[in-house]
């Protein structure tokens, strides 16, 4: 699975980067099965929600898995930039999980 990350509004720094790698590349394993028809893209974008707010939920981070024939998104706000990384994807851990069973039971049909 290709990785790209894009940072907006933010300085995407070495430990951010590598974090975002290892959480999103626990996922390609799950997906596996699909690259047998070529590599599937995750487009993972990580920003602030606004420059003017210092507390909250000013992290924002969403990302888009491309598979063929089906696109699965998932997105989260929160108050620290990992946070929002990691939820996402569990976010997209289950979105997975429900598009292989679907899969699976037409196959077997």
């Amino acid at each position: 699975m290709n990785i790209t990350i894009v940072a907006k509004k933010l300085d995407l720094t070495p430990s951010i980067k590598k974090f975002t790698i290892d959480k999103f590349g626990t996922l390609s394993r799950m997906v596996s099965s699909f690259e047998k028809e070529g590599a599937l893209d995750c487009f993972v974008e990580i920003s602030r929600a606004t420059r003017h707010h210092k507390s909250g939920e000013v992290f924002y981070t969403e990302a888009t898995v491309r598979f063929p024939g089906k696109t699965l998104r998932a997105e989260a706000y929160d108050v620290d930039a990992r946070i929002a990384i990691d939820a996402v994807k569990d976010i997209l851990k289950s979105e997975i999980k429900k598009f292989k069973e679907k899969t699976g039971e037409k196959r077997k049909k």
